[in-house]
């Protein structure tokens, strides 16, 4: 009976170990390996941020500028055959999805920090973006420096403007929600005064309904990278030459163009 008992206990630890062992070796895979024998990369990508990504609801598809660049670095890596495999995140799941293994990258408007550095491999930026504030046209509110005590600023949990917001406007209250496709219906039922986050989301927001407005300029500097799982050097290397490979070839140029191209007040100078 212990013979019996002692072998159930080591089989049973012989699981947990492979079980763990399995764990590991999904999120800590070489992913540039992985994806040159699948003929895949799998992004996380954002489906309710216009001009980034946006779920279009008669096609099903999520379309934006991030969406096409995820196409166009797989192609590069991979070749014209390569496949590029979506995968929903929000600004809150991002992170642990990658960390899991469930995404071989992040390309959903995710700013360039030192405290995500400390988790997180970043490509070079592909959209140098900034922080600033959505207003209904008429709002007395002309940039940050016009909030004031009782002011409520809309913003999305898991992103870094919260915490911007809260250090350039301390005496306003921030109101955190889900997604910016919330923020924006919030922003529209006067549950706030402003929406603040980088312009480039902004703008897409604006462009979705002109009786709001972009103001005050950008109080903050939001460089977009691509983000992986620390310690994916490799792959990091190969999509920073994909992105200098785009740059040169004028695709990148091309994708800026075809989303930003006719916003109102769009810089192209001020993103490459």
């Amino acid at each position: 009976m212990k013979k019996l008992h002692n072998l159930i206990a080591f089989i049973g630890l012989l699981s947990v170990l492979l079980l763990a062992g399995c764990g590991k070796s999904i999120a800590s895979q070489d992913v540039l390996q992985h994806a040159k024998q699948t003929n895949t990369i799998v992004w996380g990508v954002k489906a309710d941020t216009r001009l980034f990504g946006l779920m279009n609801t008669k096609s099903g598809k999520i379309e934006g500028f991030d969406i096409d660049m995820a196409k166009a670095i797989t192609k590069q890596i991979l070749g014209p055959k390569g496949k590029a495999e979506l995968v929903q995140v929000t600004s809150d799941t991002r992170v642990p999805m990658i960390k899991g293994g469930n995404i071989d990258a992040i390309i959903a408007t995710m700013t360039i920090t030192p405290d995500r550095q400390k988790v997180l491999n970043f490509t070079q930026s592909y959209f140098a973006a900034g922080q600033s504030l959505l207003v209904k046209k008429g709002s007395r509110i002309h940039s940050v420096k016009d909030l004031k005590k009782g002011d409520k600023v809309i913003g999305v949990q898991g992103s870094t403007s919260v915490d911007n917001i809260q250090k350039a406007a301390p005496q306003a209250t921030v109101l955190q929600l889900s997604d910016y496709a919330q923020a924006f219906t919030a922003l529209k039922s006067g549950q706030g005064v402003a929406v603040t986050t980088d312009n480039g989301i902004l703008y897409g927001m604006s462009e979705q309904d002109p009786n709001y407005v972009v103001v005050g300029g950008t109080f903050t500097k939001e460089p977009y990278g691509i983000a992986l799982n620390k310690g994916q050097t490799n792959m990091t290397n190969a999509m920073n030459k994909a992105i200098n490979a785009l740059r040169k070839n004028g695709t990148y140029e091309k994708l800026i163009n075809k989303w930003f191209g006719d916003i109102p007040g769009f810089d192209i100078k001020e993103v490459e």
